[in-house]
């Protein structure tokens, strides 16, 4: 190879050695048609587009195995293969182009499904389904594709708002650090559920104790561990509120020990809690608000794992839906579904304030963002 040419080379290879593949899921309609990917400067922070990678209605939310070969994307539609229900999608990644290739389809069981996530051996995959108020599971069989539906749970029940509470609304479903629990905020019911699970029969069965509460009336949407595997914090899209928990991984129970606002003290509108992350040390966690259109963040207490709120920083948009911290802990990304707009931010290493770049991305309706490893 000539020295000009090698030169070149190495030149796309350091580019490409910085840049990660993001996939975005979307609500679609218009001209958002599914699934789109661009390339994270982890550098820089900045996206490159990379374009559509699969075409299908309404991938609101994204989960990666962990070998990082397979995409699975819950289809948040209340009628999917002629029935009165949602759908989830496998996809087989090239990870050189981005390109997902579907692999098989399945129903949820449940109309309006809302989130999706994997097991950690990559043989089970579980989905919420917010409309009807339940969860699923199913074993991954080779290949990567959803095998025949393993466990189904319907919620039952209802709390104080009947606008709102009038029945169960599964909204999550996150995976314990050790595996072996899976837990869901309920907002109709202000439940955390608790499963056990049996990654390998692709099944989940409720834990004894199945669930724990939060305030009556605060609709526990997202939720995350910290790292310590000792703690769990929960967002609340009806009172805006985190609530943190001390989490027993013997038994699978949480034990509340602290509620804060998200919301600026001086805060007079209308706004619900949509996201929540935790940085890779356990010192700060973020959440985001709609209506009020800010990154809330908490400084974490190393002794006491309590939370103080330190900043809300505005996302430039509205509806922030969905954010999440890139791999490398020092950048933050937005989506603003109703404004259309993906935001970024720099993460202060020692205050976790976050900072605006100044990139700004259009995007229909952008809701989950994933980083293929």
């Amino acid at each position: 190879m000539k020295p000009l040419a090698a030169a070149f080379a190495a030149l796309v290879l350091a580019q490409f050695s910085f840049a990660q593949i993001m996939y975005v899921g979307t609500y679609t309609g218009g001209d958002t048609k599914g699934i789109y990917a661009y390339r994270f400067d982890k550098a820089t922070g900045k996206l490159s587009p990379m374009g559509l990678m699969a075409e299908t209605p309404n991938p609101t939310f994204l989960a990666l195995d962990a070998s990082g070969k397979f995409l699975y994307a819950i289809n948040e539609v209340n009628e999917f293969q002629g029935k009165q229900t949602g759908g989830i999608t496998a996809y087989a990644i090239d990870r050189n182009s981005g390109k997902l290739t579907q692999l098989n389809q399945a129903s949820t069981g449940g109309p309006g499904p809302c989130a999706v996530a994997v097991d950690k051996t990559g043989k089970s995959v579980y989905v919420a389904n917010y409309a009807g108020g339940s969860f699923a599971s199913y074993p991954i069989e080779s290949g990567g594709k959803i095998g025949p539906l393993g466990t189904f749970i319907q919620d039952n029940g209802s709390s104080v708002n009947k606008a709102r509470q009038a029945g169960p609304h599964a909204h999550s479903v996150v995976l314990s650090p050790d595996n072996r629990f899976v837990l869901g905020g309920d907002l109709g019911l202000d439940h955390v559920m608790i499963f056990r699970t049996d990654p390998a029969a692709g099944k989940i069965t409720p834990n004894n104790p199945p669930f724990a509460t939060v305030r009556p009336g605060s609709g526990p949407r997202h939720l995350v561990f910290a790292p310590d595997g000792r703690h769990v914090y929960v967002a609340s899209e009806m009172a805006s509120t985190v609530t943190a928990f001390t989490w027993n991984p013997e038994n699978g129970s949480l034990e509340e020990f602290q509620t804060v606002s998200a919301l600026p003290a001086d805060f007079k509108g209308q706004s619900t809690a949509a996201e929540i992350q935790i940085d890779a040390r356990g010192r700060h966690v973020y959440s985001s608000n709609r209506g009020n259109d800010t990154i809330a963040v908490f400084d974490v207490d190393p002794q006491t794992a309590k939370l103080t709120l330190v900043q809300n920083e505005s996302t430039q948009g509205k509806t922030p839906r969905f954010f999440c911290l890139d791999p490398s802990g020092h950048f933050l990304i937005v989506g603003n579904q109703d404004t259309n707009s993906i935001v970024t931010y720099r993460v202060d290493a020692k205050t976790g304030k976050l900072t605006p770049t100044g990139n700004k991305y259009e995007l229909g309706k952008p809701v989950c963002f994933v980083f293929l490893k």
